[in-house]
């Protein structure tokens, strides 16, 4: 808590502005941005790494926070102040940061896959920026951002040492069905918690949606790459626009339509967060696949 408040105490409104900024570069919409981008447009097997360290990491930060159940700096220490519209996007508990993850497994993949020095020093100057932005309005200590970007780091090297070792020897089949046995007991585990009164239904929420979306990309995944294989840039630059700008509506929309319309219970949003999945990994590159093609 003294770093936090030596932060606190030196907090002025450029820098506050910068660090929401950066801040924002770990959200679900720009992450949902970023991924579709990349999936859809511009280097879908990366996309597909991406994609892996962001979802693995995410049901691990999510049990792990139901597991040590650890409070945000301001409710340990009311005295202690955080940017006030932070803790709109402040959810769960403080251990370990998700933002952190989020950033790390995002940017952190694309990191060390580009030759390009200028766009590797981007990204973890990206996923740093993320980081202490957490700090620095009073969201996170540094124990949940270490944490949480240690965890997301190991994941990402555990995945590419296995995806150099296997390549195209993976078994998508075990690979799927591992996916979506992580996050159905992440999803079991978190509603035992619920059930027995040790978290509330907040949290326990945070984390089934973590886990309907990794059972979405597990299915997904796997339809795209046994049965549609669809080319991410098989059209003009033109063309390109307007395939993302449609999916990327549609997406989004899916997510605040589905919510209005099934209700925030946990079922509902395990569905809504599987069909939004869904929709970017398989429904939609059949739509790419059928009328986003040259030869279409």
């Amino acid at each position: 808590m003294d770093f936090l408040r030596f932060l606190e105490e030196i907090r002025n409104p450029v820098a506050t502005s910068i660090f929401k900024m950066f801040t924002l570069l770990a959200e679900e919409a720009v992450i949902i941005g970023v991924i579709c981008l990349l999936y859809w447009c511009v280097n879908k097997a990366l996309a597909y790494k991406t994609c892996f360290a962001y979802f693995i990491s995410g049901l691990v930060v999510q049990a792990l926070k139901i597991t040590f159940r650890v409070p945000r700096p301001w409710v340990k220490d009311p005295s202690f102040h955080p940017v006030g519209d932070a803790i709109e996007t402040a959810t769960g508990y403080s251990f370990p940061s998700g933002h952190t993850q989020s950033a790390t497994a995002l940017y952190g993949t694309l990191g060390t896959q580009t030759k390009r020095k200028a766009w590797r020093i981007f990204w973890f100057v990206s996923i740093a920026g993320v980081a202490f932005s957490r700090m620095y309005l009073g969201v996170h200590t540094p124990q949940d951002v270490l944490v949480s970007f240690t965890v997301s780091t190991l994941l990402i090297w555990g995945m590419n040492v296995v995806m150099r070792k296997t390549g195209e020897n993976l078994n998508k089949e075990v690979v799927a069905l591992l996916m979506i046995g992580a996050s159905i007991a992440v999803i079991a585990y978190s509603v035992i918690l619920l059930k027995n009164g040790t978290i509330e239904l907040k949290y326990a929420s945070d984390c089934c949606k973590a886990g309907g979306a990794g059972v979405g990309f597990a299915i997904g995944w796997y339809i795209e790459r046994k049965y549609i294989n669809f080319k991410e840039r098989a059209c003009s630059n033109g063309m390109q626009v307007i395939k993302y700008v449609i999916g990327i509506g549609i997406a989004l929309g899916l997510k605040a339509g589905l919510k209005v319309i099934l209700g925030s219970t946990i079922p509902m949003d395990i569905i809504r967060y599987m069909i939004v999945v869904l929709w970017i990994t398989a429904i939609y590159p059949v739509f790419i696949k059928k009328f986003f093609t040259k030869e279409a």
